[in-house]
């Protein structure tokens, strides 16, 4: 079986290397510049709690060298929701980590940076072959998880899975070392490593060694830190009867250096993943809950954004109250399906952005439940929107 599987990734990197060849040369010679940063990195790590991760050395290290965001958030548990949130503003519903898809008619991050001309990539360790599409890639010898889609937010998107040319973006992480040598790596990218990197299958401390020796050397190369911020964050927690508060931090030769070693106690979560790339951009919304959440504040400073506390709107439930561990019902919900498909907001104005004209296009006369506002705050399993109520 394994065999197999390797000689048909064999066979597909062949058909898929010379489109993603001709991509790469057609768009390192087109940046796109930002307000703040050229090139975004998002890098991923995996359940654990906020204590357990500050602590670990490697990333104690790290943080020392940029900001702490020390008021992050997970959306909901387990880990796929979490990065089908974190590059589309919602999660449908998701609670489990099955081969979900969504549909085609559904907008990511990829479509805003695609409407702008920047270029991105998502790079997987240990995924077989580029635009691989298969729920997991295991240890030929021992059969442990290397690779998951789950961890691999681009893929679950049809409008990207179903383009080849979105597709053949989805690389193993090697070509993310032959991208940087060419000098050719994209504007945005995410990154993920496998199961064991992650700390998914072995412990924070394996995590943080790896997030380390793979982000420290990025550090002094000129071909990636040229106007560029990198996220490391985790998907979720590990403890699901405490909030769903996980570590962030902010690195790159953007970051002012009177706030290198700083902590940032401002309320984010992994909207703001997606706000941060709007407003550096100028790029236009998914009319969703991006559409609300907080840029970080040291870009937020620069483009003249105010951020908010949570708990500013009237009538919001107290964040001592809010644990982000219970997905709402929706489509992709294991037991509550009830709301159906929630209805972007596309009359969503906020900080002088608007939704994407494609998403308005598409939904301007679509009924259906419509749950998302201008507002920070957002619904959890226990707090949910109005119609998707678990029943």
């Amino acid at each position: 079986m394994y065999l197999d599987s390797a000689l048909a990734g064999v066979a597909a990197l062949l058909t898929t290397t010379t489109v993603a060849t001709q991509y790469v040369a057609q768009t390192s010679a087109a940046k796109v510049s930002g307000k703040v940063f050229d090139r975004m990195a998002v890098i991923w790590l995996e359940n654990t709690n906020y204590d357990k991760a500050a602590g670990d050395p490697s990333l104690q290290y790290l943080a020392k060298k940029g900001i702490t965001l020390s008021s992050y958030y997970g959306v909901t548990h387990p880990s796929e929701p979490n990065y089908v949130a974190a590059i589309g503003g919602d999660y449908f519903g998701m609670n489990n980590d099955d081969h979900n898809n969504v549909p085609k008619n559904i907008s990511s991050i990829v479509d805003l940076l695609e409407a702008k001309g920047i270029s991105w990539a998502s790079y997987q360790e240990d995924m077989p072959y580029t635009g691989y599409q298969d729920t997991e890639y295991d240890n030929p010898r021992t059969g442990a998880n290397m690779y998951v889609r789950k961890h691999n937010p681009c893929v679950i998107y049809d409008s990207v899975a179903t383009q080849p040319s979105r597709l053949n973006l989805i690389k193993n992480l090697t070509l993310f070392q032959n991208d940087l040598k060419a000098n050719a790596l994209p504007q945005w990218m995410f990154i993920t490593p496998n199961m064991t990197s992650d700390g998914h299958d072995s412990s924070v401390t394996t995590a943080g060694t790896w997030t380390r020796n793979f982000v420290e050397p990025l550090l002094s190369n000129s071909n990636f830190m040229n106007k560029t911020l990198v996220l490391i964050t985790f998907d979720e927690n590990h403890d699901y009867t405490q909030p769903n508060k996980v570590l962030g931090i902010l690195l790159g030769d953007v970051i002012p250096s009177s706030l290198v070693g700083t902590t940032d106690s401002t309320f984010y979560d992994h909207y703001s993943e997606i706000s941060t790339v709007e407003a550096n951009w100028g790029l236009d919304t998914l009319g969703r809950f991006d559409v609300g959440a907080n840029v970080f504040k040291f870009v937020a400073d620069v483009v003249g954004e105010k951020v908010r506390s949570w708990g500013s709107t009237s009538g919001s439930v107290a964040l001592s109250n809010m644990y982000f561990n219970q997905s709402y019902a929706g489509p992709f919900n294991s037991k509550y399906k009830n709301g159906g498909w929630a209805v972007p907001n596309v009359d969503a104005e906020y900080a002088g952005r608007t939704v994407l004209q494609k998403i308005k296009d598409a939904w301007s006369s679509a009924s259906g439940n419509k749950i998302y506002t201008t507002n920070l705050e957002i619904p959890d399993g226990q707090h949910p929107p109005k119609g998707f109520e678990p029943k």
